[in-house]
């Protein structure tokens, strides 16, 4: 069994392959059971959560993700979220690869969001606006230069010191990068608004939006989760990465119980757009909206990468 460890599996993650990769297996698709979800209690009181993200494709390869969340490790001076990944060949069950989980799913993450923005985005969008510097947020300029010509970079976070270091670090890589503070301002301003964050509530409204600009939210992955208001899905053409994100995410549960848009008004998804199915971007004016919240797809798209290429 080989064992990729953060590093290496970065290494083998560069976004212009792994946005192919997850571009072919969306057309493809493979087996995508529900999550197991186990709470673990401990001797110290604060519980250990265990999330198990099984994928597979028939005949090739089974891979397994487990997230562990453990809430009291920030007194232990350690991260609340752990990762692993482990490759197995899907017929006889043999394991193939040990690959870092958190690698994996920020770079994944990132690469959907560029992928999506490949179909939604206008074709000469220039200026992109991050929203948070986190894991993520840190990976979006690199993974969305991978599709399209973005020239600019405009990063905005509640903490402006976090803004200007992630804007520093992008002017180092040769980016033309500067913090903003006035998150109105910067909106208006952006081709690609893309969010990461682990807001509760908007930062993001919709009449700051201009004509023909894309929103790409990553941060809403449970019911009590919002980046935008209501305003930026009215008018909008609304793309999911999976149907999953209708039921989970309250960045659309929302505004779908107060009828700003129905389920059956989303366009597509990821699979529908990479098989052809769905029709992406209609014309220049037109505000597109991509929500995602992930899937084992991705995981398992990124880690058969990893291991054919690493």
């Amino acid at each position: 069994m080989r064992i990729f460890d953060a590093a290496a599996t970065r290494a083998a993650l560069p976004f212009e392959a792994l946005i192919r990769a997850l571009r072919v297996r969306f057309a493809a698709g493979c087996v995508v059971p529900p999550r197991h979800v186990h709470e673990i209690a401990t001797s110290a009181g604060a519980g250990l959560t265990s999330l198990l993200m099984p994928a597979w494709t028939e005949g090739g390869y089974y891979g397994l993700k487990v997230v562990n969340i453990a809430a009291g490790n920030a007194a232990r001076g350690l991260p609340a979220l752990h990762a692993s990944y482990l490759l197995h060949d899907a017929t006889t069950g043999v394991p193939l690869a040990l690959l870092d989980g958190g690698q994996i799913t920020a770079r994944r993450t990132a690469a959907a969001s560029a992928l999506a923005a490949s179909f939604l985005a206008g074709r000469n969008a220039r200026h992109l606006l991050v929203v948070g510097a986190g894991q993520v947020a840190r990976l979006l300029p690199e993974a969305y230069r991978a599709v399209l010509p973005i020239e600019t970079v405009t990063v905005w976070a509640r903490r402006s010191g976090q803004a200007e270091r992630l804007a520093t670090e992008l002017r180092e890589v040769g980016i033309d990068a500067s913090a903003s503070g006035d998150l109105e301002a910067a909106v208006g301003a952006a081709d690609i608004v893309s969010a990461a964050t682990l807001a509760t509530a908007p930062l993001i409204e919709g009449r700051w939006l201009r004509a023909g600009s894309h929103l790409d939210l990553i941060g809403s992955f449970t019911p009590a989760m919002r980046e935008a208001d209501d305003a930026c899905f009215a008018g909008a053409a609304i793309y999911v990465d999976t149907d999953e994100a209708l039921k989970k995410s309250g960045e659309l549960l929302g505004p779908m119980q107060r009828g700003v848009f129905a389920g059956t008004d989303v366009r597509g998804t990821l699979a529908t757009l990479c098989r052809g199915e769905a029709k992406g971007r209609r014309d220049d004016d037109e505000r597109t909206v991509f929500k995602s919240v992930g899937t084992a797809l991705e995981d398992l798209a990124a880690a058969i990468l990893v291991y054919e290429n690493g």
